[in-house]
């Protein structure tokens, strides 16, 4: 037998209500959350805030019940600066390549595809590697960034 959160009376388990004052239950028929309640767990919500980069970084720092976990605040805070540093790259690598296909005369283009490729691959198992610690509910601070994070997260 359940008991209500609000008034302490006995809740049957179908019940979406308890019949002494009229709360809602937190456990209603269909398995809903009870009002109020994070509509996801810190751990998803730290992961999810590495899937679009600086864009689900900012929405966790905006949004209501996350805004206010150090947890999914620092993992909101890393994706940020991870989507920076690595947009930063990006441009510098496009002036370094170009400028090496240039003076190469095109020779060097098939050395410059491939180090671009491994690059990419690199980010993206470093993204999904974040998302799979931040579910894991661990920090993993990457170096340079990670300290970053963390004092944005705590302040």
């Amino acid at each position: 037998m359940a008991f209500c959160a609000k008034c302490g009376a006995e809740v049957s388990a179908g019940s979406a209500f308890c019949p002494s004052c009229g709360a809602p239950s937190g456990a209603t028929a269909q398995g809903s959350a009870a009002p109020g309640a994070a509509p996801m767990s810190s751990n998803a919500a730290g992961a999810l805030a590495y899937l679009l980069g600086f864009i689900t970084g900012i929405i966790f720092l905006v949004i209501e019940p996350y805004k206010r976990d150090p947890f999914v605040r620092f993992h909101a805070f890393q994706s940020i600066f991870l989507s920076v540093v690595v947009f930063a790259l990006s441009l510098l690598w496009g002036v370094i390549s170009g400028t090496l296909f240039a003076v190469s005369l095109g020779f060097l283009w098939s050395l410059l595809a491939l180090v671009w490729v491994l690059l990419r691959l690199a980010f993206f198992a470093l993204w999904l590697f974040l998302m799979y610690k931040a579910y894991s509910k661990e920090r993993f601070m990457v170096p340079f960034i990670g300290p970053l994070a963390e004092k944005q997260a705590s302040s």
